[in-house]
Protein backbone atom coordinates (compact mmCIF):
# COMPACT_ATOMS: atom_id res chain seq x y z
CA UNK A 1 0.00 0.00 0.00
CA UNK A 2 1.26 3.51 -1.19
CA UNK A 3 1.38 6.22 1.97
CA UNK A 4 -0.04 9.83 0.90
CA UNK A 5 0.44 12.84 2.86
CA UNK A 6 -2.05 14.84 4.46
CA UNK A 7 -2.00 17.86 2.04
CA UNK A 8 -2.67 15.14 -0.71
CA UNK A 9 -5.58 13.78 1.14
CA UNK A 10 -7.23 17.06 1.59
CA UNK A 11 -7.01 18.20 -2.12
CA UNK A 12 -8.97 15.00 -2.62
CA UNK A 13 -11.38 15.71 -0.11
CA UNK A 14 -12.02 19.21 -1.37
CA UNK A 15 -12.17 17.25 -5.09
CA UNK A 16 -15.32 14.93 -3.64
CA UNK A 17 -17.46 17.89 -1.84
CA UNK A 18 -17.02 20.17 -5.23
CA UNK A 19 -18.03 17.36 -7.69
CA UNK A 20 -21.44 16.66 -6.19
CA UNK A 21 -21.97 20.77 -6.16
CA UNK A 22 -21.01 20.72 -10.17
CA UNK A 23 -23.15 17.78 -11.30
CA UNK A 24 -26.16 19.54 -9.47
CA UNK A 25 -25.45 22.60 -11.10
CA UNK A 26 -25.61 20.85 -14.77
CA UNK A 27 -28.95 19.44 -14.15
CA UNK A 28 -30.33 22.97 -13.11
CA UNK A 29 -31.96 23.80 -16.07
CA UNK A 30 -35.97 23.83 -15.51
CA UNK A 31 -38.17 24.09 -12.96
CA UNK A 32 -35.76 26.61 -11.09
CA UNK A 33 -37.85 28.27 -8.15
CA UNK A 34 -38.04 32.30 -7.73
CA UNK A 35 -38.34 34.96 -4.58
CA UNK A 36 -40.37 37.76 -5.72
CA UNK A 37 -41.80 40.34 -2.72
CA UNK A 38 -44.22 43.04 -2.66
CA UNK A 39 -43.98 46.76 -3.86
CA UNK A 40 -42.70 48.33 -0.74
CA UNK A 41 -45.51 50.32 0.46
CA UNK A 42 -46.88 47.06 1.11
CA UNK A 43 -44.07 45.06 2.98
CA UNK A 44 -45.08 46.72 6.44
CA UNK A 45 -49.00 45.94 7.16
CA UNK A 46 -49.41 47.43 10.10
CA UNK A 47 -47.29 48.43 13.45
CA UNK A 48 -47.67 48.58 17.07
CA UNK A 49 -46.75 51.40 19.41
CA UNK A 50 -44.49 50.09 22.38
CA UNK A 51 -45.89 50.74 25.27
CA UNK A 52 -42.89 52.08 27.80
CA UNK A 53 -43.36 50.28 31.24
CA UNK A 54 -40.33 50.62 32.79
CA UNK A 55 -40.38 54.11 34.47
CA UNK A 56 -43.71 53.25 36.18
CA UNK A 57 -44.98 56.73 36.18
CA UNK A 58 -48.11 56.46 38.68
CA UNK A 59 -50.55 58.37 36.11
CA UNK A 60 -54.12 56.96 37.76
CA UNK A 61 -52.89 58.57 41.45
CA UNK A 62 -55.68 60.94 42.50
CA UNK A 63 -53.94 64.67 43.90
CA UNK A 64 -55.09 63.54 47.42
CA UNK A 65 -53.27 60.09 46.71
CA UNK A 66 -50.09 62.17 45.65
CA UNK A 67 -50.33 64.91 48.84
CA UNK A 68 -50.53 61.76 51.58
CA UNK A 69 -47.53 59.69 49.03
CA UNK A 70 -45.21 63.05 49.35
CA UNK A 71 -46.37 63.01 52.98
CA UNK A 72 -45.16 59.75 54.01
CA UNK A 73 -41.87 60.33 51.68
CA UNK A 74 -41.28 62.82 53.74
CA UNK A 75 -41.24 60.61 56.67
CA UNK A 76 -39.58 58.01 54.94
CA UNK A 77 -36.58 60.14 54.89
CA UNK A 78 -37.04 62.47 58.09
CA UNK A 79 -37.87 66.16 56.89
CA UNK A 80 -41.00 68.34 57.08
CA UNK A 81 -43.38 68.71 53.98
CA UNK A 82 -42.86 72.17 52.19
CA UNK A 83 -46.20 73.91 52.97
CA UNK A 84 -45.86 75.72 49.90
CA UNK A 85 -45.71 71.90 47.68
CA UNK A 86 -48.92 70.94 49.74
CA UNK A 87 -50.63 73.77 49.18
CA UNK A 88 -50.15 73.53 45.51
CA UNK A 89 -51.45 70.10 45.10
CA UNK A 90 -54.53 71.40 47.44
CA UNK A 91 -55.08 73.90 44.68
CA UNK A 92 -54.32 71.58 41.18
CA UNK A 93 -57.21 71.40 38.43
CA UNK A 94 -56.65 68.09 36.71
CA UNK A 95 -56.63 69.02 32.65
CA UNK A 96 -56.93 65.22 31.12
CA UNK A 97 -54.13 63.93 28.80
CA UNK A 98 -53.77 61.34 26.20
CA UNK A 99 -51.13 59.37 28.21
CA UNK A 100 -49.61 60.96 31.57
CA UNK A 101 -51.51 63.02 34.11
CA UNK A 102 -51.55 66.60 33.26
CA UNK A 103 -52.03 68.67 36.29
CA UNK A 104 -52.55 72.69 36.79
CA UNK A 105 -51.20 74.44 39.73
CA UNK A 106 -52.14 77.46 40.45
CA UNK A 107 -48.28 79.56 41.63
CA UNK A 108 -48.54 80.22 45.82
CA UNK A 109 -46.38 83.26 45.86
CA UNK A 110 -44.90 84.41 49.34
CA UNK A 111 -44.81 87.87 50.71
CA UNK A 112 -40.26 87.27 49.65
CA UNK A 113 -41.00 86.21 46.22
CA UNK A 114 -43.16 88.83 45.03
CA UNK A 115 -40.82 91.12 46.19
CA UNK A 116 -38.33 89.97 44.39
CA UNK A 117 -40.83 89.59 41.14
CA UNK A 118 -41.62 93.01 41.49
CA UNK A 119 -37.89 94.48 41.51
CA UNK A 120 -37.35 92.28 38.91
CA UNK A 121 -39.40 92.83 35.35
CA UNK A 122 -37.90 90.09 33.56
CA UNK A 123 -38.45 87.14 35.98
CA UNK A 124 -41.68 88.43 36.63
CA UNK A 125 -42.49 88.65 33.00
CA UNK A 126 -40.90 84.71 33.03
CA UNK A 127 -43.15 83.71 36.03
CA UNK A 128 -46.45 85.28 34.06
CA UNK A 129 -45.58 83.38 30.39
CA UNK A 130 -44.92 79.76 33.25
CA UNK A 131 -48.35 80.41 34.90
CA UNK A 132 -49.76 81.04 31.29
CA UNK A 133 -48.67 77.87 29.94
CA UNK A 134 -50.75 75.74 32.68
CA UNK A 135 -48.61 73.65 34.91
CA UNK A 136 -46.31 75.55 36.97
CA UNK A 137 -44.60 74.26 40.70
CA UNK A 138 -42.89 76.24 42.84
CA UNK A 139 -41.02 73.53 44.79
CA UNK A 140 -39.55 76.02 47.65
CA UNK A 141 -39.82 79.62 48.28
CA UNK A 142 -37.68 82.24 47.26
CA UNK A 143 -34.06 81.53 49.63
CA UNK A 144 -35.81 78.87 51.38
CA UNK A 145 -33.00 76.06 51.37
CA UNK A 146 -33.29 72.52 49.96
CA UNK A 147 -31.61 69.80 50.97
CA UNK A 148 -30.47 66.47 50.13
CA UNK A 149 -33.36 64.64 51.88
CA UNK A 150 -36.17 67.52 50.92
CA UNK A 151 -35.15 66.42 47.32
CA UNK A 152 -35.31 62.78 47.73
CA UNK A 153 -38.82 63.44 49.18
CA UNK A 154 -40.00 65.09 46.09
CA UNK A 155 -39.34 62.04 43.91
CA UNK A 156 -43.37 60.66 44.68
CA UNK A 157 -44.60 63.86 42.84
CA UNK A 158 -42.65 64.25 40.07
CA UNK A 159 -43.05 60.76 38.68
CA UNK A 160 -46.84 60.90 39.50
CA UNK A 161 -47.17 64.53 37.92
CA UNK A 162 -46.14 66.52 34.37
CA UNK A 163 -44.95 70.43 35.15
CA UNK A 164 -45.01 73.66 32.60
CA UNK A 165 -42.84 74.90 34.63
CA UNK A 166 -40.98 74.21 37.87
CA UNK A 167 -39.24 76.95 39.85
CA UNK A 168 -36.28 75.97 42.05
CA UNK A 169 -34.91 79.24 42.01
CA UNK A 170 -32.19 80.45 45.12
CA UNK A 171 -33.58 77.11 46.26
CA UNK A 172 -29.80 77.05 48.35
CA UNK A 173 -29.27 73.72 46.59
CA UNK A 174 -26.52 71.68 47.19
CA UNK A 175 -24.37 69.38 45.15
CA UNK A 176 -26.15 65.90 45.52
CA UNK A 177 -29.62 67.08 46.33
CA UNK A 178 -28.98 68.85 42.69
CA UNK A 179 -28.20 66.03 41.15
CA UNK A 180 -30.66 63.77 42.56
CA UNK A 181 -33.01 66.41 41.21
CA UNK A 182 -32.28 66.72 37.60
CA UNK A 183 -31.85 63.22 37.27
CA UNK A 184 -35.60 62.44 38.31
CA UNK A 185 -36.54 65.25 35.81
CA UNK A 186 -34.74 63.41 33.41
CA UNK A 187 -36.24 60.30 34.20
CA UNK A 188 -39.57 60.76 34.67
CA UNK A 189 -39.64 64.09 32.00
CA UNK A 190 -41.09 65.84 34.93
CA UNK A 191 -41.39 69.23 33.08
CA UNK A 192 -40.81 71.49 29.47
CA UNK A 193 -39.66 74.46 31.52
CA UNK A 194 -36.66 74.47 34.36
CA UNK A 195 -36.16 77.60 36.55
CA UNK A 196 -32.50 76.68 38.50
CA UNK A 197 -31.70 80.22 38.41
CA UNK A 198 -29.32 81.98 41.52
CA UNK A 199 -28.23 78.27 43.21
CA UNK A 200 -24.12 78.85 42.84
CA UNK A 201 -23.54 76.44 45.48
CA UNK A 202 -24.39 73.71 42.94
CA UNK A 203 -21.45 71.13 42.29
CA UNK A 204 -19.15 69.44 39.44
CA UNK A 205 -21.27 65.99 39.77
CA UNK A 206 -24.76 68.43 39.52
CA UNK A 207 -23.23 69.85 36.75
CA UNK A 208 -22.84 66.41 34.76
CA UNK A 209 -26.51 65.63 35.82
CA UNK A 210 -27.69 68.99 33.72
CA UNK A 211 -25.39 68.01 31.44
CA UNK A 212 -26.77 64.68 30.54
CA UNK A 213 -30.71 66.23 31.03
CA UNK A 214 -30.31 68.92 28.24
CA UNK A 215 -28.38 66.40 26.25
CA UNK A 216 -31.56 64.18 26.33
CA UNK A 217 -34.76 66.70 26.67
CA UNK A 218 -36.35 69.20 24.75
CA UNK A 219 -36.85 71.87 27.27
CA UNK A 220 -36.47 75.26 28.19
CA UNK A 221 -34.05 76.05 30.67
CA UNK A 222 -33.11 79.17 33.50
CA UNK A 223 -29.23 79.35 34.88
CA UNK A 224 -29.18 82.82 35.57
CA UNK A 225 -27.20 84.62 38.34
CA UNK A 226 -24.64 81.63 38.02
CA UNK A 227 -21.35 82.18 37.22
CA UNK A 228 -20.76 79.79 34.28
CA UNK A 229 -17.13 79.62 34.85
CA UNK A 230 -14.37 77.19 34.52
CA UNK A 231 -15.25 73.81 34.69
CA UNK A 232 -19.30 74.72 34.36
CA UNK A 233 -18.63 76.58 31.69
CA UNK A 234 -16.93 73.93 29.70
CA UNK A 235 -19.59 70.98 30.90
CA UNK A 236 -22.29 73.71 29.69
CA UNK A 237 -20.49 73.94 26.07
CA UNK A 238 -19.47 70.53 25.80
CA UNK A 239 -23.56 69.75 26.20
CA UNK A 240 -25.00 71.86 24.06
CA UNK A 241 -23.29 70.46 21.31
CA UNK A 242 -25.57 67.80 21.01
CA UNK A 243 -28.13 69.61 23.35
CA UNK A 244 -32.31 69.48 22.70
CA UNK A 245 -32.69 72.91 24.39
CA UNK A 246 -34.88 75.49 22.48
CA UNK A 247 -34.85 77.97 24.83
CA UNK A 248 -31.66 78.64 27.35
CA UNK A 249 -31.50 82.09 29.90
CA UNK A 250 -28.17 82.51 30.91
CA UNK A 251 -28.39 86.22 32.22
CA UNK A 252 -26.02 87.07 34.24
CA UNK A 253 -23.85 84.39 34.46
CA UNK A 254 -19.95 85.95 34.11
CA UNK A 255 -20.22 84.86 30.49
CA UNK A 256 -17.29 87.36 29.19
CA UNK A 257 -14.47 86.06 27.55
CA UNK A 258 -13.37 82.33 27.30
CA UNK A 259 -16.74 80.75 29.03
CA UNK A 260 -18.15 82.82 25.80
CA UNK A 261 -16.18 81.51 23.09
CA UNK A 262 -17.07 77.79 24.28
CA UNK A 263 -20.23 79.12 24.30
CA UNK A 264 -20.47 79.86 20.72
CA UNK A 265 -18.22 77.57 19.56
CA UNK A 266 -20.96 74.62 20.65
CA UNK A 267 -23.79 76.52 19.43
CA UNK A 268 -22.62 77.19 15.62
CA UNK A 269 -23.73 73.37 14.76
CA UNK A 270 -26.32 73.26 17.19
CA UNK A 271 -30.00 72.93 15.02
CA UNK A 272 -32.50 72.76 18.21
CA UNK A 273 -31.80 76.13 20.12
CA UNK A 274 -34.30 78.97 19.41
CA UNK A 275 -33.91 81.36 21.98
CA UNK A 276 -31.04 82.65 23.55
CA UNK A 277 -30.85 85.21 26.95
CA UNK A 278 -27.35 86.44 27.61
CA UNK A 279 -28.66 89.87 29.51
CA UNK A 280 -26.40 91.45 31.71
CA UNK A 281 -22.52 89.89 31.28
CA UNK A 282 -20.97 92.61 30.66
CA UNK A 283 -20.11 91.54 27.18
CA UNK A 284 -17.65 94.21 25.58
CA UNK A 285 -17.42 95.36 21.64
CA UNK A 286 -13.97 93.17 21.22
CA UNK A 287 -13.78 89.04 21.56
CA UNK A 288 -17.19 89.51 22.95
CA UNK A 289 -19.04 90.99 20.00
CA UNK A 290 -16.55 89.25 17.38
CA UNK A 291 -18.01 85.94 18.61
CA UNK A 292 -21.69 86.69 18.57
CA UNK A 293 -20.57 87.75 15.13
CA UNK A 294 -19.83 84.79 14.15
CA UNK A 295 -22.24 83.10 15.55
CA UNK A 296 -24.70 84.82 13.85
CA UNK A 297 -22.39 84.01 10.68
CA UNK A 298 -22.94 80.04 11.35
CA UNK A 299 -25.94 79.47 13.17
CA UNK A 300 -29.41 79.93 11.36
CA UNK A 301 -31.90 78.44 13.76
CA UNK A 302 -31.66 80.94 16.46
CA UNK A 303 -34.97 82.98 16.49
CA UNK A 304 -34.04 85.51 19.23
CA UNK A 305 -30.68 86.83 20.33
CA UNK A 306 -31.28 88.95 23.86
CA UNK A 307 -28.08 90.84 24.83
CA UNK A 308 -29.53 93.71 26.40
CA UNK A 309 -27.73 95.80 29.42
CA UNK A 310 -23.93 95.00 28.16
CA UNK A 311 -21.32 96.85 26.57
CA UNK A 312 -21.59 95.95 23.09
CA UNK A 313 -21.27 99.47 21.83
CA UNK A 314 -20.59 100.89 18.41
CA UNK A 315 -17.53 98.93 17.73
CA UNK A 316 -19.65 95.61 18.78
CA UNK A 317 -22.59 96.52 17.16
CA UNK A 318 -20.38 96.67 13.76
CA UNK A 319 -19.40 92.51 14.21
CA UNK A 320 -23.09 92.08 14.82
CA UNK A 321 -24.11 93.49 11.63
CA UNK A 322 -21.73 91.59 9.45
CA UNK A 323 -22.91 88.42 11.04
CA UNK A 324 -26.55 89.61 10.31
CA UNK A 325 -25.77 90.13 6.78
CA UNK A 326 -25.17 86.22 6.83
CA UNK A 327 -28.97 85.71 8.35
CA UNK A 328 -31.46 84.29 5.40
CA UNK A 329 -33.61 82.36 7.43
CA UNK A 330 -32.92 82.91 10.66
CA UNK A 331 -32.41 85.24 13.56
CA UNK A 332 -35.96 87.49 13.68
CA UNK A 333 -35.40 89.46 17.07
CA UNK A 334 -32.38 91.55 18.39
CA UNK A 335 -32.06 93.23 21.53
CA UNK A 336 -29.66 95.93 22.14
CA UNK A 337 -31.25 97.68 25.08
CA UNK A 338 -28.90 99.66 27.18
CA UNK A 339 -25.24 98.72 24.83
CA UNK A 340 -23.45 102.31 24.87
CA UNK A 341 -24.41 101.90 21.18
CA UNK A 342 -24.32 105.94 20.12
CA UNK A 343 -25.31 107.49 16.57
CA UNK A 344 -21.99 106.34 15.27
CA UNK A 345 -23.02 102.86 15.67
CA UNK A 346 -26.02 103.88 13.12
CA UNK A 347 -24.01 103.87 9.79
CA UNK A 348 -23.21 100.26 10.60
CA UNK A 349 -27.26 99.27 10.36
CA UNK A 350 -27.34 101.77 7.89
CA UNK A 351 -25.57 98.85 5.57
CA UNK A 352 -27.23 96.39 6.63
CA UNK A 353 -30.61 97.15 7.17
CA UNK A 354 -31.64 97.30 3.52
CA UNK A 355 -29.83 93.73 3.10
CA UNK A 356 -31.99 92.10 5.63
CA UNK A 357 -34.92 89.82 4.96
CA UNK A 358 -35.99 88.23 8.10
CA UNK A 359 -35.50 90.85 11.14
CA UNK A 360 -38.44 91.86 12.39
CA UNK A 361 -37.89 93.42 16.12
CA UNK A 362 -34.70 95.33 17.12
CA UNK A 363 -34.70 97.09 20.04
CA UNK A 364 -32.29 99.84 20.89
CA UNK A 365 -33.90 101.65 23.54
CA UNK A 366 -31.92 103.45 26.43
CA UNK A 367 -28.67 104.39 24.26
CA UNK A 368 -27.51 107.29 22.88
CA UNK A 369 -28.76 107.26 19.61
CA UNK A 370 -30.38 110.67 19.35
CA UNK A 371 -31.75 112.91 16.26
CA UNK A 372 -28.76 112.50 14.33
CA UNK A 373 -29.05 108.49 14.64
CA UNK A 374 -32.64 108.16 13.54
CA UNK A 375 -31.95 110.58 11.21
CA UNK A 376 -29.46 107.89 9.53
CA UNK A 377 -31.74 105.26 9.86
CA UNK A 378 -34.47 106.68 8.18
CA UNK A 379 -33.98 105.47 4.34
CA UNK A 380 -32.67 102.32 5.49
CA UNK A 381 -35.81 101.55 7.21
CA UNK A 382 -38.08 102.65 4.08
CA UNK A 383 -35.80 100.31 2.33
CA UNK A 384 -35.95 97.18 4.64
CA UNK A 385 -39.09 95.30 4.20
CA UNK A 386 -38.97 92.95 7.42
CA UNK A 387 -38.89 95.01 10.57
CA UNK A 388 -42.36 95.08 12.33
CA UNK A 389 -41.40 96.10 15.60
CA UNK A 390 -39.00 98.91 16.54
CA UNK A 391 -37.58 100.13 20.45
CA UNK A 392 -36.40 103.84 20.06
CA UNK A 393 -37.48 104.52 24.01
CA UNK A 394 -35.34 106.91 25.83
CA UNK A 395 -32.66 107.16 22.88
CA UNK A 396 -32.33 111.46 23.62
CA UNK A 397 -34.71 112.24 20.79
CA UNK A 398 -36.54 114.98 20.55
CA UNK A 399 -38.82 116.88 18.13
CA UNK A 400 -36.83 116.70 15.29
CA UNK A 401 -36.09 112.65 15.75
CA UNK A 402 -39.52 112.44 15.94
CA UNK A 403 -40.37 114.45 12.46
CA UNK A 404 -37.98 111.83 11.17
CA UNK A 405 -39.63 108.82 12.77
CA UNK A 406 -43.10 110.26 11.11
CA UNK A 407 -41.72 110.34 7.23
CA UNK A 408 -40.64 106.91 7.80
CA UNK A 409 -44.16 105.64 8.94
CA UNK A 410 -45.50 107.47 6.00
CA UNK A 411 -44.00 105.22 3.61
CA UNK A 412 -44.14 101.81 5.88
CA UNK A 413 -46.56 99.22 4.90
CA UNK A 414 -45.21 96.88 7.46
CA UNK A 415 -44.32 98.22 10.82
CA UNK A 416 -46.64 97.43 13.33
CA UNK A 417 -45.19 98.57 16.69
CA UNK A 418 -43.05 101.79 17.45
CA UNK A 419 -41.72 102.61 21.02
CA UNK A 420 -40.34 106.41 21.47
CA UNK A 421 -41.41 106.56 25.08
CA UNK A 422 -38.87 108.74 27.81
CA UNK A 423 -37.83 111.54 24.75
CA UNK A 424 -38.25 114.87 24.56
CA UNK A 425 -40.77 114.37 22.04
CA UNK A 426 -43.12 117.32 22.09
CA UNK A 427 -46.34 119.18 20.78
CA UNK A 428 -44.22 119.45 17.28
CA UNK A 429 -43.12 116.10 17.40
CA UNK A 430 -46.74 114.62 18.24
CA UNK A 431 -48.25 116.30 15.18
CA UNK A 432 -45.81 114.73 12.68
CA UNK A 433 -46.40 111.48 14.22
CA UNK A 434 -50.53 112.12 14.00
CA UNK A 435 -49.96 113.32 10.32
CA UNK A 436 -47.99 110.42 9.63
CA UNK A 437 -50.58 107.60 11.36
CA UNK A 438 -53.37 109.41 8.50
CA UNK A 439 -51.23 107.70 5.89
CA UNK A 440 -50.04 104.86 7.62
CA UNK A 441 -52.22 101.27 7.49
CA UNK A 442 -50.13 99.13 9.39
CA UNK A 443 -49.05 100.92 12.91
CA UNK A 444 -51.28 99.18 15.75
CA UNK A 445 -49.28 99.96 18.72
CA UNK A 446 -47.46 103.74 19.33
CA UNK A 447 -46.30 104.31 22.50
CA UNK A 448 -45.70 107.59 23.76
CA UNK A 449 -45.48 109.47 26.92
CA UNK A 450 -48.80 110.57 28.46
CA UNK A 451 -47.33 114.28 28.30
CA UNK A 452 -49.89 117.26 28.85
CA UNK A 453 -50.50 118.91 25.31
CA UNK A 454 -52.66 121.80 24.22
CA UNK A 455 -56.95 120.95 24.19
CA UNK A 456 -56.27 121.33 19.99
CA UNK A 457 -53.86 118.34 19.86
CA UNK A 458 -55.70 116.05 22.50
CA UNK A 459 -58.67 115.05 19.82
CA UNK A 460 -56.18 114.31 17.66
CA UNK A 461 -53.81 111.74 19.44
CA UNK A 462 -56.80 110.28 20.19
CA UNK A 463 -58.16 109.32 16.95
CA UNK A 464 -54.61 108.42 15.99
CA UNK A 465 -54.61 106.06 19.29
CA UNK A 466 -58.27 104.58 18.63
CA UNK A 467 -56.98 103.97 14.95
CA UNK A 468 -54.44 102.03 15.88
CA UNK A 469 -56.34 100.16 19.00
CA UNK A 470 -58.82 98.83 15.65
Amino acid sequence: MTGRSDKENDEQDNRGAESPNKSQGKGKVKGEKRVTFPPDEQIVSGFAEHKNTDRNVDSSLTLTEVSLAYRRSCDRHQVEPRNLVLEQLKCAVFAAASTVAVYKLCEIHNSRWAAAAARSPRRSARQARGRGCGGPCQCAGMGERLDHRSCEALEVILKSLHFDFINLRAARLEENGAASLLDMILYYESTTHLDMSDNGSIGASAWRALAHLIKQVGLTLDMCDIPVVDYRGQSLAKALQSSRLTVLYLDNTHLSGTPLFSLVGALKTNRHLKELHLAGNQLNCYQDSMQLGDLLRYNDTLKILQLSHNAVADAGLEELCEGLRWQTAGLKVLLLRNNRITFHGMEHLTKTLPALRVLEVLDLSENGVGNEGVQMLKEPLITNHSLRHLGLGRTHMTCEGAVALAEYLAESRQMVHLDVRDNDVRVGGLMALALALRINGSLTTLDLDPTPIDEQWKSVIAGRQSRCGE
